[in-house]
């Protein structure tokens, strides 16, 4: 049976999505394209992506399509991403060590805002200055920027290319190691795919949870968002 999306409970739970959503990937790749353009390549600024409008960084499946199905179908947890900012890495002053920087710079971005989040969290939660449907409506605000915000800085510091965590390890590793995992970038996004998606489906099939991705990241997302929690002095 296919849910409802004009039904009060589904528009309510999107609106507490949209705004964390559309922030994490847009100021998660104009964090890549600031630090880029810093290190010498003004590439992103050339093309208007260092802007903040999320208009300029929707990409149709990842921003729109796929968070839109995740939410439809009360998926146990919500993935997106925004259309890549262009890097020339060859203009970057130092190419191998920019390119750790700029790569960097997305997931710090994320983790950044998750730690807002969290504070943002406390701050609603012991001020009494709101009714209390907007505070409960703030406060899922911040609760999925917290979480969005850390599946996004895990997921993306996957040491495989072409996702941050891959081009971080290329540019820190010995060259030895490092060409051959370059070489992995144009089968990395398939191998993801499979990853994330065939292979769940298999293990359905054959009564197996193969669910590789919750078992990779779901214990550093869930120790990530609770010590943010902590910090602001929620738990």
């Amino acid at each position: 049976m296919i849910p409802d999306i004009f039904s009060a409970e589904w528009l309510y739970t999107a609106s507490t999505w949209v705004l964390p959503v559309l922030l994490a990937v847009t100021l998660h790749e104009v964090a890549h394209g600031y630090v880029a353009a810093l290190c010498g390549d003004p590439t992103a600024r050339m093309l208007g992506r260092l802007s903040l409008n999320p208009l300029r960084h929707v990409d149709r499946m990842g921003t729109v399509i796929l968070p839109g199905l995740l939410l439809l179908f009360k998926s146990p947890f919500l993935f997106g991403w925004a259309k890549p900012v262009p890097v020339d890495f060859r203009r970057l002053g130092s190419p191998r060590r920019d390119m750790v920087l700029v790569a960097a710079a997305g997931p710090a971005s994320n983790l950044l805002m998750a730690a807002a989040a969290a504070f943002a969290l406390a701050g609603v939660l012991n001020a009494d200055l709101f009714s209390r449907d907007i505070t409960r409506w703030l406060g899922l605000n911040f609760v999925n920027a917290l979480q969005f915000n850390c599946l996004l800085a895990v997921f993306n510091m996957i040491p495989l290319p072409p996702l941050d965590g891959g081009r971080v390890a290329v540019g820190i590793l010995p060259q030895a190691l490092a060409a051959p995992l370059a070489r992995l970038e144009r089968f990395g996004m398939a191998l993801l795919i499979g990853v994330v998606m065939l292979l769940p489906l298999i293990g359905s099939q054959l009564g197996v949870n193969l669910n590789v991705l919750s078992w990779l990241i779901g214990p550093p997302v869930q120790a990530l968002s609770g010590g943010l929690l902590s910090l602001a002095g929620l738990r």
